[in-house]
């Protein structure tokens, strides 16, 4: 009983810090699964046994450890299996010729270098138990492996799904994929039968299980796919049956002389890949895989890697000649191959990256190597510190060929000019530049009220009768955010699918929008995203957005309503922002902008003016808290800008003086009679930046009438230019 509660403990411990080390990493833009090996190895002699090795020792004796294998083992069964029912024959559709060329190349190269590295590796470091063969095949194919699952969750997040580099990268890796894990079962044959010619039998048993299960397997699970579309859900007892499948197709595998995790991918890949059967049986299985069984395995794998063996100056040069040898291997074979296919430089290099992705395959593949006794512990860390330092490296260097504004010149901006009809590329004087409005939209079925603000500030309502210079685009934004980096709503194809579900959800968003005619401006933007605020900014900064119209919302973990993400894009958005804080006033008849000469004023007033402008039966209440100010300095200085509006305009403006002891009430108080009050980001007003990027939000609170709060991030950004062609290009701020 003893043993089971210390395990207990020690489960506890791993699902604990394999968490935060996750999300640790993720918050630098990494994928949640180097935190997690990296929180495996903190838990090992590299770490923790040595800053307490006697606190390690009691909280992991060697007689836990059986039991961490027993069920890192069950979850590397199940994780294989989801690899392989996640393996959709529509990544074998794009480029295949071209994949399979580069995918090929791209592991006979770093597999022919891996073997040239174990005639000098193996006298120095190996065994002397094992054959040379059986280790040159295993240091090969840990060269040669990528890891699909991180490498199609990295293209995801880059929203390069749609992309040709995104598709010819997840066709190479998938060919990749099984390429791999083949010369894999050859080296585990290898390795248990100590020569090739012994390996045959084993290798022909594979060949004929593989056929076997891609024929009467098919077809059996094929009868288990219709009697799930005609129950229209995945019972308990159709998914024991699978379960059951599973775990004895990887006995068989193992029985056969290969490894348990071949037989659970190969029933993975034998599934049918119905859309709703795959998407059910994932969601069910990769919870308790994800989170409870994987660190397991994560921890396991720390345990028996020891840094502290790379102990002299040499064994560290051997560790970068490893390092050298996998991502030049790996990246001059895809980047010659696909340049020989006809694939532009900069794709080459960029894919090259990708398809140096290792991630927890070639943990998997290197944990074999020591089981079998093929590799030995220092061969073993050698290799998990390579595994880690391709898969963090990945992403920066993508970024860095290829970033995101070039796979907006790929995808984005051919759609947006398709959609809007602008040629941004025509001369810049008939268009140089629409005016933008980007609105984060969280909830479609609930945000109407923003999208119609941001509607009303872009366009003229029906009757008005105003020449544009240039048009104005809404641009409704909805990030889908993945918490997880190998879950399967994050693969590609369910990716697709959720956008796809999430630019309807917009669309009849759009539909209900009045007048029907402003619905022409109202184009989405639907993206994947793994930090709203972050991307947001981004996007702002490639549309070239002269405005981010965000809605509020209240923060889980805080009261502040301008917290959050929304605090986030206040705090980070290199464009104007404004904050709509919506309660329930459809009408625009009445605007309130209260008036304290600030730049975030000066915002309130030129958006209200947009309004004003676009809608003739709109009234608008300036509301001045007198102080040291006089009148007829203020009268001059907004005379001075209204100079250059319509009379039709100027007569619809009300200036307002008045002397209060506290401004914000002053403020509630006039709020009461009006549609929609609009202030800037000040103390005055109640909402200023304190310390720890905290916004207060007194007005937010209070007001009676919806609120529009404006922060103002450049004061080159004209957002009348392009309604009225006297207004200079460059917007006067107003000051007393």
């Amino acid at each position: 009983m003893h043993i089971v509660i210390l395990v207990l403990v020690e489960v506890l411990i791993i699902i604990g810090l394999s968490r935060l080390m996750g999300l640790a990493f993720r918050s630098i833009k990494q994928p949640l699964v180097i935190g997690e090996i990296v929180a495996g190895i903190m838990l090992g002699p590299s770490l923790f046994g040595l800053v307490a090795p006697h606190l390690a020792v009691t909280l992991f004796p060697p007689e836990t450890i059986p039991f961490l294998n027993v069920l890192s083992q069950v979850g590397l069964i199940f994780f294989m299996f989801l690899i392989g029912l996640e393996l959709n024959p529509k990544y074998l559709s794009g480029q295949l010729e071209v994949a399979v060329l580069t995918s090929h190349v791209s592991i006979l190269v770093p597999f022919s270098l891996g073997t040239l590295l174990a005639a000098i590796l193996y006298p120095l470091v190996s065994n002397a138990s094992v054959s040379f063969t059986a280790f040159a095949l295993f240091l090969g194919a840990a060269m040669s492996i990528t890891a699909f699952p991180v490498l199609a969750r990295i293209i995801t997040e880059n929203n390069l799904q749609g992309t040709r580099l995104g598709t010819l990268a997840l066709t190479c890796a998938a060919v990749d994929d099984v390429t791999a894990w083949c010369l894999l079962a050859v080296a585990i044959a290898v390795a248990r039968t100590g020569d090739f010619a012994g390996a045959i039998p084993t290798i022909i048993a594979s060949i004929v299980y593989i056929g076997l299960m891609l024929t009467a397997g098919r077809w059996f699970l094929q009868r288990l796919a219709k009697h799930y579309l005609r129950a229209g859900r995945l019972s308990q007892l159709l998914l024991a049956g699978i379960y059951m499948a599973v775990v004895a197709s990887a006995l068989i595998t193992e029985l056969i002389g290969i490894h348990l995790i071949f037989g659970a991918f190969l029933l993975g890949a034998a599934m049918p890949k119905n859309e709703d059967l795959v998407r059910e049986l994932a969601v069910k299985t990769e919870d308790f895989v994800l989170i409870f069984l994987l660190p397991i395995f994560f921890a396991y794998s720390g345990l028996k890697t020891q840094i502290g063996l790379l102990n002299r100056p040499e064994l560290w040069l051997l560790c970068a000649l490893v390092l050298g040898v996998a991502i030049a291997g790996k990246y001059v074979g895809t980047y010659v191959a696909a340049r020989v296919s006809g694939i532009s430089k900069r794709e080459a290099s960029a894919l090259g990256w990708l398809m140096n992705t290792r991630g927890l395959t070639e943990l998997i593949v290197l944990n074999i190597g020591l089981e079998l006794g093929v590799i030995s512990p220092l061969i073993f860390t050698m290799l998990v510190i390579m595994a880690l330092v391709t898969t963090f490296m990945t992403s920066p260097l993508l970024e860095w060929t290829y970033p995101k504004k070039l796979i907006r010149l790929d995808v984005v901006e051919p759609e947006l000019e398709a959609e809007t009809g602008i040629d941004t590329s025509a001369g810049d004087e008939t268009y140089p530049h629409p005016f933008r409005i980007l609105v984060p939209v969280a909830n479609p079925s609930t945000q109407k009220g923003l999208v119609q603000l941001a509607v009303a500030l872009a366009q003229p309502a029906v009757g008005v009768a105003l020449s544009y210079r240039y048009p104005a685009v809404v641009n409704p934004l909805s990030l889908i955010e993945f918490q997880e980096d190998y879950a399967f709503e994050s693969t590609p194809v369910e990716a697709d699918r959720l956008i796809a579900q999430r630019r309807q959800q917009l669309e009849e968003l759009i539909n209900t929008l009045e007048p029907s005619e402003t619905r022409s401006c109202v184009h989405p933007i639907v993206r994947i995203s793994s930090n709203v605020a972050r991307e947001t900014a981004q996007i702002a900064t490639l549309e070239q957005v002269d405005l981010i119209l965000v809605g509020w919302h209240r923060p889980a973990f805080s009261s502040n309503r301008l917290g959050g993400r929304v605090g986030q894009i206040l705090t980070t958005a290199p464009v104007d922002v404004a904050v709509f804080v919506d309660k329930g006033k459809e009408l625009l008849e009445s605007l309130l902008v209260p008036y304290s000469a600030n730049i975030h004023d000066d915002l309130a007033l030129i958006l209200a003016l947009r309004l004003l402008i676009n809608r003739e039966t709109c009234m608008l209440q300036i509301l001045h808290i007198a102080a040291n100010h006089t009148r007829e300095e203020l009268s001059y200085e907004l005379h001075t800008m209204m100079e250059q509006l319509p009379a039709s305009v100027r007569d619809r403006i009300q200036i307002k003086i008045v002397e209060a002891p506290e401004p914000i009430q002053a403020v509630i108080q006039a709020s009461e009679g009006v549609d929609l009050t609009i202030a800037g980001t000040s103390r005055t007003w109640g909402i200023e930046r304190q310390t720890l990027g905290r916004y207060t939000d007194q007005l937010a609170i209070q007001c009676r009438s919806s609120l529009l709060i404006t922060r103002r991030y450049s004061q080159v950004t004209a957002h009348l230019a392009s309604m009225l062609p006297e207004v200079s290009s460059q917007e006067p701020t107003f000051r007393n």
